[in-house]
């Protein structure tokens, strides 16, 4: 499964997988894949260089990458406490309220949100990369689009490429004037931040637009034949994420959530506000619903709702209140029916990957005759 793109990176299958989990990047980049460790949950360096220690470790020497979040305009000055500020006393009051509804418990007393994501934050995703760029990483992917124009230029002073995520021709288009070396075409399908339009109309568009820089299809792939149907629309790589969730060396730190997402169909996603303030798709449960109704007071924009709800996702959490309990993910959550090992993940794709190809030449081979 080699395209130019992955023989440059030196990776034996075009499959790009996201995770922030540093023992599932580090399987996917032995099993020849490219395993890319997300780091917007990362708010210490210390915490982030720990785990990139790990995932160098069990890479064997094969090539990975980051991902961070970070707005293509330097945004400087603005501090956590700031934004805390801007939250509206009505929507603290919702959340208390929802919470006690299903009797979520308190967390221990001095005990912190896990949940709570600052990587947005300009100070914190700039040490993200002063830590990154002490690592051989090969791909420094940006889940907002574009970074800003100083780390594009500091990661290519580094050799290393440069990926933005795209919902749109027009916002891959960006993306290539402002010197990205890699766009990734997100389709609707895909777990968290997406966009409007579905992958299948997506990929080409965009494939077109940046020719000839290399594009990665994502969402909506879980097989090796919908590998095959991103490689035939121009990519030259696909970019997984939901699919390793349910891997055995994930550590979501619940068999709850788990079950739930091994259950799940793929009609059981929803794109909502709920979580980050932007419309990612994630498991539908009754605390997205909350969101949605017209009564509640409506989520805030990012980044005021990621705070706001960051204690009440760790306690849902901990507690596994099932009717709360979610998680991002794409609609390919319904081919996520067992747990298996990453490298049984990939091999299922390759193999999937070679039926299509030997159907389709088997095809052209009858047309051309």
């Amino acid at each position: 499964m080699e395209t130019e793109l992955s023989r440059q990176l030196g990776i034996e299958h075009a499959i790009f997988g996201f995770t922030p989990f540093p023992e599932v990047a580090a399987a996917i980049t032995r099993a020849g894949g490219f395993g890319v460790l997300g780091a917007v949950r990362y708010t210490a360096p210390d915490d982030l260089a720990r785990d990139l220690d790990r995932l160098h470790k069990h890479a064997d020497g094969k090539p990975y990458g980051l991902d961070v979040v970070m707005p293509a305009k330097k945004v400087e000055g603005v501090t956590e406490a700031d934004v805390e500020a801007m939250i509206p006393d009505e929507h603290r009051g919702f959340v208390r309220e929802l919470l006690a509804r299903y009797g979520v418990p308190e967390l221990a007393e001095g005990e912190t949100s896990g949940w709570r994501i600052t990587g947005w934050m300009e100070e914190v995703a700039r040490s993200q990369l002063d830590v990154a760029f002490d690592y051989p990483i090969k791909l420094l992917a940006n889940a907002l689009g574009s970074p800003p124009a100083d780390v594009i230029e500091r990661a290519h002073d580094h050799g290393v490429l440069v990926a933005a995520l795209a919902g749109s021709a027009r916002h891959a288009r960006r993306h290539a004037e402002a010197g990205i070396d890699v766009v990734v075409a997100q389709g609707y399908e895909a777990g968290g931040h997406t966009g409007e339009i579905g992958s299948m109309v997506l990929v080409p568009e965009v494939v077109e637009a940046v020719a000839p820089l290399p594009v990665l299809a994502a969402g909506g792939i879980g097989s090796g034949e919908q590998v095959a149907a991103g490689i035939a629309l121009g990519a030259q790589g696909v970019w997984l994420g939901s699919l390793w969730l349910t891997t055995e060396e994930a550590d979501l730190h619940s068999e709850a959530l788990t079950a739930k997402l091994l259950a799940a169909g793929s009609g059981d996603t929803v794109r909502s506000r709920a979580l980050t303030g932007k419309p990612a798709r994630q498991l539908r449960t009754e605390w997205t619903d909350a969101w949605e109704d017209p009564t509640g007071p409506g989520t805030l924009p990012m980044p005021l709702q990621g705070l706001l709800v960051a204690e009440a996702v760790s306690r849902i959490q901990k507690y596994e209140v099932g009717e709360l309990l979610g998680t991002p993910v794409g609609q390919i959550v319904g081919r996520m029916t067992s747990e298996r090992s990453v490298r049984a993940v990939v091999d299922d794709l390759t193999r999937g990957f070679e039926r299509a190809v030997t159907r389709i030449n088997r095809i052209a081979g009858r047309s051309a005759t």
